[in-house]
């Protein structure tokens, strides 16, 4: 285990050293004062609507043994009343978080193995299944959830412990944001899962978050990078660097001829059977998550693995026990045999997208998709949510609920491309969408609940499971 001492800490963020002991080893960080464990070292964090810098006293009186804050003053008292504690202070807590995660990082050097996954969806999913696969055979360090920003990431890679591979999500807003996560992490394989609409509103189009993702690269020494073949700019951006000497580019897909693909694909409503072409090689996968993005993520994963030197039978476990994080693509069962899918974390078009897909599936139920607002789409807002509605009408959803002001062209598309305006709905608040469902749902259907995560469907998916269980 490596661990950095207070005297590290001071050096790499130029910071003052109020009171303590400078040979200090800080094993655990935290900047939750509710999660405060003995010995920890505690960051204050300032948010825009918190600032974490005012609790470092009960940082400190929750066990504590150190704290990195700005922007504070220490009277008498306060060294005296925690005079066996140890206090820095640095000029900016968010900066010198990056400067210790990146030391830390440094410190593994070639002994740490780091899978960097972004994209525009799925990064989560794509995360947990790579980091499931790789568990079979390494200790392994993932980001939890997606702690995926410039405090999560750092947070992340300041778990390390004695692991032999971290597996680390990359997100972003703006151009230049995993720029700043690519150089703490410092991956020696990076994932792109595809190029999408997330975000596009901040970035202007497609193509601009593809130059986006692709700042994951500015953080390896050596580049090598697995992508998603069958997305259209990645693909494109793939066969434009084929011959680029400087970057080693391998492939996964369904459609288009990649390093592994998928054949064999059978399909049911909770799994997905396929047999992965890897050269000459044939692994038989059973996927426990339905959905085609899966059989991508599926691949992407038996890929790392392969490259990673993991056998068939790893592989084949790590992809088999695989289990999706919480609030993705939650299945819960109710009375009268209802089934929900809480999906509502978070939504693009193209998650809207294959969510619907898959909820098509379930083909003796009568489907239901709630739907809402997608945000950060822009200018591009109205045209993407008319897309939504015309996959709903595409999918044979069977009825179509709606709340928030930009779904409203959800509706209005699904009507235009033929879906019955009887069994639309178009909702104004929380408790119309729950008095809606309680007067048409009946027994054995599908109900999908999808929206940005600002939409808080998440919420009315459980309040609705509560009423019904």
């Amino acid at each position: 285990m490596k661990k950095l001492k207070v005297k590290d800490i001071l050096k790499v963020t130029n910071g003052t050293l109020i009171q303590g002991d400078n040979n200090f080893e800080c094993e655990n960080f935290s900047r939750d004062t509710r999660q405060i464990q003995e010995n920890d070292t505690f960051i204050g964090i300032k948010g825009e609507n918190f600032d974490g810098n005012k609790l470092w006293k009960e940082a400190l009186d929750k066990g504590a043994k150190a704290i990195i804050i700005q922007d504070t003053e220490f009277n008498k008292s306060d060294i005296q009343k925690y005079k066996d504690k140890i206090i820095i202070k640095v000029q900016n807590t968010r900066k010198a978080l990056l400067e210790i995660a990146t030391l830390k990082r440094e410190m593994y050097g070639n002994d740490l193995k780091v899978v960097g996954v972004t994209g525009s969806v799925g990064k989560t999913s794509t995360k947990d299944i790579i980091a499931n696969v790789l568990s079979k055979k390494y200790k392994t360090l993932k980001t939890e959830g997606n702690n995926n920003n410039s405090v999560g990431l750092p947070f992340t890679i300041l778990r390390l412990k004695d692991e032999e591979v971290a597996v680390i999500e990359m997100g972003m807003n703006h151009l230049g944001e995993i720029d700043e996560l690519t150089k703490i992490a410092k991956p020696d394989i990076a994932i792109i899962t595809n190029i999408g609409t997330s975000h596009i509103g901040n970035l202007g189009s497609r193509e601009n978050i593809l130059k986006a993702k692709l700042e994951i690269l500015n953080g390896m020494e050596n580049p090598f990078i697995i992508i998603n073949n069958d997305n259209d700019l990645l693909h494109n951006w793939a066969e434009q660097n084929k011959n680029n000497s400087k970057i080693k580019i391998k492939t996964f897909g369904i459609e288009n001829e990649s390093d592994i693909m998928a054949k064999n694909i059978k399909l049911s409503e909770n799994s997905s059977n396929i047999q992965a072409i890897l050269g000459s090689e044939e692994i038989d996968l059973n996927i426990p998550v339905a959905g085609k993005h899966f059989i991508l993520n599926a691949l992407c994963a038996s890929l790392v693995g392969k490259t990673l030197g993991l056998s068939k039978s790893e592989i084949q476990s790590g992809i088999s026990t695989f289990k999706l994080t919480k609030k993705r693509m939650d299945i819960i069962k109710l009375k009268n045999e209802i089934t929900v899918i809480n999906d509502a974390y978070n939504a693009s078009y193209e998650s809207m997208k294959a969510s619907l897909e898959n909820l098509s599936r379930y083909k003796n139920n009568r489907k239901i998709a709630v739907l809402g607002d997608m945000f950060e789409l822009g200018t591009f807002s109205e045209n993407l949510h008319k897309e939504v509605g015309k996959e709903v009408a595409k999918q044979g959803i069977d009825i179509l609920i709606c709340m928030g002001e930009k779904s409203q062209n959800i509706v209005k598309s699904a009507i235009e491309n033929g879906m019955d305006k009887n069994q639309v709905y178009f909702c104004m608040n929380i408790e119309e969408i729950l008095k809606t469902l309680e007067n048409i749902v009946k027994k054995q259907d599908i109900i999908l609940f999808k929206a940005s995560n600002g939409m808080k469907f998440y919420d009315i998916a459980n309040k609705f499971i509560e009423n019904n269980n």
